[in-house]
């Protein structure tokens, strides 16, 4: 029998199911000398308004990430033989205090970007998205958002708090943090708290492609309004899981009847191929609801898309002898 070979993503002598579960069963942080992307884990949900447990996500996406291999053949790259990436452990952000762990997710993003990496987050609940932009702004200045969410994380706030996982982008509006000739959101849908919430929304400077469009126009056209509005910005991809149906994620905090399907989010991801995608993250699954990995591999599944766009996107470097990226210190992991 020839000698298993090994590759990234693929390691050699252990079954898919069998070692330690870093994303994609990728290499932690601390055992490579560079990285292009880094994993991010923020297993935080003390923004959520219905159900809890997205803190329990990080790891539940990871499992549900055995799978992936190091091929993708719908953008024809292998991202993680052309891109080096890495599983960054998981951010130290408490419970209690909301502003004191944004403040940690913020200050450990930007070790990361600071050092050169691009970042993938898995979350967690959508409130970490405003530190995340904080971080990501600091670098590279104000970014289109490209925002997949049955929701749209632009209301003003809630029972006596502005920070939760439904006000993100708003916030992220008033920091200065976003282009706003540039953002977008997609998949909204389902029963709004007021008849002026889309107005509202488009006073901040956001589009909308709802999932009544995406039915009504197909996905090519989505596809192309994403590429239009967008263009060669900076963009940072935000994935609520949430924006797939209940019959593809079960396991999330606010379920919305008429989603997107699998296959429609992954084809839209893949319109990013183009883009300069900057970082991204990937929130709001909550595996207590979440039977049979259904959700846990869809977001997996989104993240390797969004991988795999960076890689084969004309603004992301191809790995090159001599072009290490210095690593910044590991992430703490509690």
């Amino acid at each position: 029998m020839p000698p298993i070979q090994s590759s990234p993503g693929e390691p050699a002598g252990l079954p898919r199911y069998a070692g330690l579960g870093t994303f994609a069963k990728l290499p932690r942080l601390d055992e490579v000398s560079q990285t292009d992307v880094a994993i991010l884990g923020v297993p935080f949900d003390s923004g959520v308004s219905y159900r809890p447990g997205a803190r329990f996500g990080p790891n539940h996406i990871r499992e549900s990430s055995r799978l992936l291999r190091p091929y993708n053949p719908e953008l024809a790259v292998a991202p993680f033989q052309r891109l080096q990436v890495a599983d960054a452990g998981d951010v130290a952000a408490g419970p209690y205090d909301l502003p004191a762990a944004l403040a940690v997710v913020e200050r450990q993003a930007r070790d990361l970007l600071d050092g050169g990496a691009r970042l993938l987050t898995i979350g967690g609940d959508h409130t970490i998205s405003l530190p995340l932009l904080r971080a990501v702004a600091a670098v590279h200045g104000p970014v289109a958002v490209a925002h997949f969410d049955a929701h749209l994380d632009t209301w003003e706030g809630s029972y006596g708090t502005v920070f939760n996982h439904a006000t993100p982008f708003r916030r992220a509006v008033e920091e200065g943090l976003i282009d706003m000739e540039a953002s977008i959101h997609v998949g909204v849908r389902g029963p709004l708290p007021a008849d002026t919430d889309l107005e509202d929304d488009r006073r901040l400077g956001f589009t909308v492609i709802t999932a009544t469009d995406l039915e009504m126009e197909g996905v090519r056209t989505a596809g192309e309004r994403l590429r239009a509005r967008i263009g060669d910005r900076p963009v940072y991809v935000s994935v609520d899981i949430d924006v797939l149906d209940p019959a593809f994620a079960p396991g999330t905090g606010t379920p919305e009847a008429g989603g997107l399907t699998s296959r429609e989010l992954l084809v839209l991801l893949r319109e990013f191929r183009s883009m300069n995608v900057v970082s991204g993250d990937i929130v709001e699954v909550a595996p207590a609801y979440d039977h049979a990995q259904i959700t846990g591999i869809a977001a997996a599944h989104t993240g390797y898309e969004i991988l795999s766009t960076m890689a084969v996107s004309p603004y992301g470097a191809e790995r090159l002898p001599g072009a290490a990226v210095p690593v910044p210190a590991p992430v703490a992991t509690p």
